[in-house]
């Protein structure tokens, strides 16, 4: 994979450089609720004013507004960062997504978003796959370059579409096959195992196919309905109770699941076994999260919900990558063009 130059290598001293970093993240009466991915923007902003930057302008989407909305106002985020890098330099543009040509990658409101700076940095992986007006127009009218993040993103997903170390295990996971199937039939056949759980799992018992075995949930926790507190039981996974549901893997899928891991040498989880949002049935996610942070090899976390499970449960310092990229590294591991990181020149120019 060739990889676009660093910001490491850009004469910053005394220049105004506009930074697009992923600030996504979910409020809660006014404040931020999680600030995992204001803290993954910090290193690239302190690399930038510790080398002398004049001035830092952040900018990043919140939520999906179709135009300016109180409700996602950039205040609460801009608040979080002045707390983690409080420098006058610094400052916090307003919500991309209140910009009327921002989806629509307008090169009006990249003019807009460049006007008196001198270059640009895109440390925001999770919105690379976007072609909008902050994250590919202005990386054509500006000296482009990416961020640590974006960077280390690319590095950490890029080893597993290389040469990797056997036995590779593939863990997917969460609703929808048809969600994550770019990436099954990419990596897929290059993984010496491939797992499913979740709702994923279901839909292959119910038909779905993929191009290579797979192992499933030998079991499941069933409950009569979608409800945190219905009545469960373990079942057989291919022998569910009329009109029952699987809401998590059974006790012998958690011990086959995580045999199979721990003898890994290179693992991607992608996506929970279960509704791991409902104590009852974590039980599932909390083994495979477990099993992946106990391999002796190269490991790497993706997606929003295995994410928040990693984190939840202290161990993230456990495996060898946790990507922020959602949506960014699922088309990457596809083997798709980023939009946002094609704009930038490669490295060594």
């Amino acid at each position: 994979m060739t990889l676009p130059r660093s910001v490491e290598t850009a004469d910053v001293a005394g220049k105004h450089v506009l930074v697009r970093a992923d600030l996504n993240v979910p409020l809660e009466n006014g404040h931020v609720a999680d600030d995992t991915r204001i803290r993954a923007a910090v290193p690239t902003l302190r690399l930038l004013l510790d080398r002398g930057a004049a001035e830092v302008a952040v900018c990043s989407h919140l939520g999906r507004p179709k135009g300016p909305d109180p409700a996602f106002a950039i205040a609460p985020v801009a608040a979080r960062l002045a707390e983690l890098v409080p420098d006058d330099r610094v400052r916090v543009l307003e919500n991309t997504r209140f910009l009327p040509g921002e989806t629509k990658n307008d090169p009006g409101t990249a003019r807009h978003l460049a006007e008196g700076m001198d270059l640009y940095v895109d440390d925001a992986f999770g919105s690379a796959h976007r072609a909008h007006a902050s994250t590919e127009a202005v990386a054509h009218l500006l000296p482009a370059y990416a961020g640590l993040l974006l960077r280390a993103e690319l590095e950490h997903l890029g080893r597993l579409l290389g040469d990797v170390e056997h036995p590779f295990v593939l863990v997917a996971g969460g609703a929808k096959v048809e969600d994550k199937l770019g990436v099954l039939r990419n990596l897929g056949g290059r993984a010496d195992t491939v797992i499913v759980g979740g709702k994923m799992a279901e839909e292959l018992r119910d038909g779905a196919t993929l191009p290579f075995p797979v192992e499933l949930p030998p079991d499941v926790v069933a409950a009569a309905s979608f409800d945190a507190h219905a009545e469960s039981r373990v079942a057989p996974y291919d022998n569910l109770p009329d009109g029952w549901l699987g809401l998590d893997i059974g006790p012998d899928a958690r011990d086959r699941f995580g045999e199979l891991i721990r003898g890994a040498k290179t693992v991607f989880w992608n996506g929970p076994m279960g509704v791991f949002e409902w104590e009852r049935f974590a039980e599932g996610t909390k083994a495979v999260a477990e099993a992946v942070a106990a391999v002796d090899g190269y490991t790497v976390v993706g997606g929003g919900d295995s994410v928040r499970a990693i984190s939840e449960l202290g161990l993230d310092d456990d495996v060898s990558w946790v990507s922020t990229g959602g949506g960014a590294s699922l088309e990457l591991l596809e083997g798709k063009e980023l939009p946002g990181v094609a704009a930038i020149p490669p490295e060594g120019t």
